[in-house]
């Protein structure tokens, strides 16, 4: 069985809308019942809708959440905070796609441990467990951050980005959801305006600002909010995660009858 089979003879660039999202907060958020009906409404037509996974959880997450059937599998997975791309076949695994992240690779260039060794002992931050193959992440406390540490990540080259107030990603240069979303719906032959993209904190930002149909689900984080309220291709929801969803589909009309 290939990838397409398992889901439709159709491949994701022929379907009708794709859509590229968050988890934490905009495809896990909401009510119980909301979410319920929006995954059986995907499941029942994965022949017309394609499904991208764009979120800062690791591949094992994403794994053992799929597995459990908790949420609908997706196509293909931005996962890391854009420092993975790989696509998900029928048993769950998930295969990173080499010639997409060979440029997230050489951008890193091994530096997990002289991040590590930089911000070490860098007031409010708290290195976080999980090690990363091209990231390192803390959790942050915004009161006693070291206001040095964002200059320190920048003379090593990398990347900082800083989300619901809370984590501190270094990554890097130029890599984050949404670059390493847009390479990938290019790789696919995706038509930009068949996506719509779905997000609630400002580590989505990248990837709301691209110019593809996008929303801001109700709950998003205000910082995020602020940032896109003049974008005229993000609709700022009023209902929260996967109904804020649902709710872009069908005022901007994304989804054409069969």
């Amino acid at each position: 069985m290939t990838r397409h089979e398992s889901f439709s003879d159709f491949t994701i660039a022929e379907k009708d809308l794709v859509l590229a999202t968050d988890l934490d907060g905009t495809f896990l958020g909401g009510y119980d019942a909301d979410r319920k009906q929006f995954y059986a409404w995907i499941e029942a037509n994965r022949d017309r809708v394609g499904l991208i996974f764009v979120t800062g959880r690791d591949p094992s997450f994403i794994r053992e959440l799929t597995y459990k059937g908790h949420v609908p599998r997706p196509d293909y997975v931005v996962a890391d905070v854009g420092t993975t791309i790989a696509e998900m076949d029928h048993t769950h695994i998930l295969s990173p796609i080499d010639v997409l992240e060979a440029e997230i690779a050489d951008a890193w260039k091994n530096s997990n441990d002289r991040v590590q060794r930089a911000l070490h002992g860098m007031a409010g931050l708290k290195l976080q467990s999980t090690m990363f193959r091209y990231r390192v992440s803390y959790d942050m406390d915004p009161y006693r951050l070291d206001p040095k540490a964002v200059a320190t990540v920048e003379d090593l080259g990398l990347d900082v980005l800083i989300s619901d107030d809370r984590f501190f990603d270094v990554l890097p240069k130029g890599v984050s959801k949404g670059p390493s979303l847009l390479r990938l719906l290019t790789h696919l032959g995706i038509d930009n305006r068949k996506t719509l993209v779905a997000g609630d904190t400002l580590n989505d930002y990248s990837m709301l600002a691209m110019g593809v149909p996008a929303v801001a689900v109700g709950n998003s984080e205000p910082a995020l909010v602020e940032k896109v309220k003049d974008l005229d291709h993000v609709r700022i929801a009023e209902d929260h995660g996967v109904a804020g969803i649902a709710e872009a589909i069908v005022k901007d009309q994304l989804f054409p009858k069969a």
